[in-house]
Parts: C-alpha cells; structure tokens; sequence
C-alpha cells in the first residue's frame, strides 16, 4: 500500500477528497491500493467507513480524466430504497468534480422496477455512465435492447454483498454478472472488475468465492468491533399494566388511552430534540408511518415546531417513487 493513499489519483481527484475528508478511512486506503492494482476486490468494514465511496471514487477518478461512451460502471443493490440512496450520496462527489474541471459530466442513471418507460427510453438513447440497478432489472437491461449500453463496463459494484450471496437471487445475479463479462469481452473490451461491499459478510473467502466465481479476488478485511454508546430504558416501571398517559396540547392535558406507545412518544420527541439526527426502527411499515405521524403531531401540540413542518418522515420500501425522490 503506498505512503499516500490518493496518489493513485488524479489531482482533480485528490483535490475534491481533501476537501471533502480529512484522510481517508482504513478501508478507503486499503481498499484503493487492491482495486488500482485492477484486483477483483471485496470489502468489509463497518457501516459509516466509506465502503461505497472507496469504490466509487476509483470509477470517478477514470470517468473525470477522459469522456467514456456508454456505461462504464454498473452498481447493484438487493433493495430499490438502497439505489435511491446511492444516486443521492453520488451527486457531491459528481458536483464537486466537475466544479474542479472534470473532463466530462458524469451522468448516473437509475434503473428499478419504478423507472418510467419514458426514463428508460431516455437512458437507452443517452445513457449515464453509471448504471444504478438492481439485480433484476440488470438482468432485464441485459436481455433488451439497452444492453448496448453496457458493452464499454469496466467495473462492477455490488452492494449489501451478503443479503444475495446465499439466496436465489444471489444465484440470478451470479449468472447474470456472468453474461455481463461475457457481453464485455465479446465486444474486444476486458472483463469488468468485480468490487463487493458489506459490513457483515461471513465466511470472507466464501463471499470472495461467490463475487469472483473462478477468479481470484483480494479481500481487505476493515472490519472491526462497534463502538456502542448502549442504554437501555423502559417506558414503565410495570411494563404488565402501563399507566395512562397524559399528553399536553394547546388545550391543555389530555389523557391517552393505556398502552405503551402514548409513554414511548414523548421520550422520543425529547431525544429527537436532543440530538441532529435521530433514527427509530420500528417493525413493520404501518407502525413506521404511525409513529412518525404521532411523534410530529405531538411535536406540533407541544409548539416544538409549526404546524407546517414535519418533523419526522417514514422510511420504508413502499414509499412511493415521488416521495422518495422529495426526501432525497
């Protein structure tokens, strides 16, 4: 691994990260020796490392020095909410490059089950050359007329490598990463370079084995032990036979029925108030849009915010495509 991580990099590249970052993480720095080495590479390292940008920025970098027709890289993802969030995080980093003088705008393209027939005509025509799909829709882009598009990918990307790896849809997506290589170096070009990204695959070489099939793949193992902040409270010191709540409005107190959520509510409101950003997991979707609607009512009747803003929003994977797209 060089003494300089970035020197790899172009100096518009390393510009943009220096003023992004203040160093590169252990996976970033590992990571970018192995992969611009050209090495099919898997990754893993705790979420919030810089796992997705340690493979995305090496892809950037190729794309800003000199104009590429077509797609260049494909990024997969097993969740369509996951997609959204990638093509969300890139517009930064593609910014911040071009701002610096890129050599050309780097486009990336969605591509789910909830892309428009118009959006996709579109980027049949034009494509981005960066492809953000999921496996199913990779396999359809592969079996129709846009798969044109892909015969220029150098690189592929697969995120949340370990929800596929042991699943049908893990055993498509491998076939269809297959036909993808084949596609590649039929049309004269090198087989695509395969990076896998998780924070919590195991066995490593079986992983490895899986993105690779029968080629070698560097590993770099980033991983270690959390740092958890842990505390544990209840709402009621009976948690059999809860108190009623009274909750206060504008009117004054008003009693809520029993129950464990109308106590839950205002602890949460109060560390929401507490912190920058809060997030409560919840186990279903109903629940996730109740608690996010009762949590803004409440902060509402208690003058924590107006009436017109909404302090907390539902994150789920039936949020409509609009929608998701606003909170984006």
């Amino acid at each position: 691994m060089p003494a300089d991580p970035l020197s790899p990099f172009s100096a518009t590249s390393r510009t943009w990260f220096s003023q992004s970052f203040s160093a590169p993480t252990p996976v970033q720095a590992r990571g970018w020796a192995s992969i611009a080495q050209g090495n099919h590479t898997l990754m893993l390292a705790p979420t919030g490392s810089g796992k997705t940008l340690a493979a995305f920025l090496w892809c950037l970098d190729r794309l800003s020095r000199a104009p590429r027709e077509g797609t260049s890289v494909v990024y997969v993802s097993p969740i369509k909410a996951l997609a959204y969030d990638i093509e969300r995080n890139l517009r930064a980093p593609l910014a911040g490059l071009q701002a610096l003088g890129a050599a050309q705008q780097i486009v990336a393209d969605v591509r789910t089950g909830d892309t428009p027939t118009k959006e996709r005509e579109r980027q049949r025509k034009q494509p981005g050359q960066i492809l953000i799909t999921t496996p199913e829709s990779l396999y359809l882009v592969l079996a129709g007329q846009s798969r044109e598009r892909l015969l220029n990918v150098d690189t592929i990307i697969v995120d949340e490598i370990h929800a596929l790896a042991p699943t049908k849809r893990g055993i498509h997506l491998a076939l269809t990463l297959e036909r993808l290589a084949h596609l590649v170096t039929s049309a004269g070009n090198p087989e695509p370079q395969r990076i896998g990204l998780s924070a919590t695959q195991r066995p490593l070489t079986e992983v490895a084995r899986y993105l690779g099939g029968d080629r070698p793949v560097e590993i770099v193992d980033a991983s270690a032990k959390p740092l958890l902040d842990l505390q544990i409270t209840v709402p009621a010191q009976d948690m059999e036979a809860p108190p009623p709540s009274a909750r206060m409005t504008t009117e004054g107190a008003k009693p809520d029925g029993g129950g464990m959520w109308p106590l839950i509510y205002p602890k949460l409101l109060e560390l929401i108030q507490q912190h920058t950003t809060t997030i409560v997991f919840v186990n279903s979707r109903r629940l996730a849009e109740r608690v996010a609607n009762q949590i803004t009512e409440l902060a509402v009747e208690t003058k924590v915010v107006p009436a017109d803003i909404e302090l907390v929003r539902a994150h789920h994977g039936s949020r409509s495509k609009k929608r998701s797209r606003q909170d984006a």
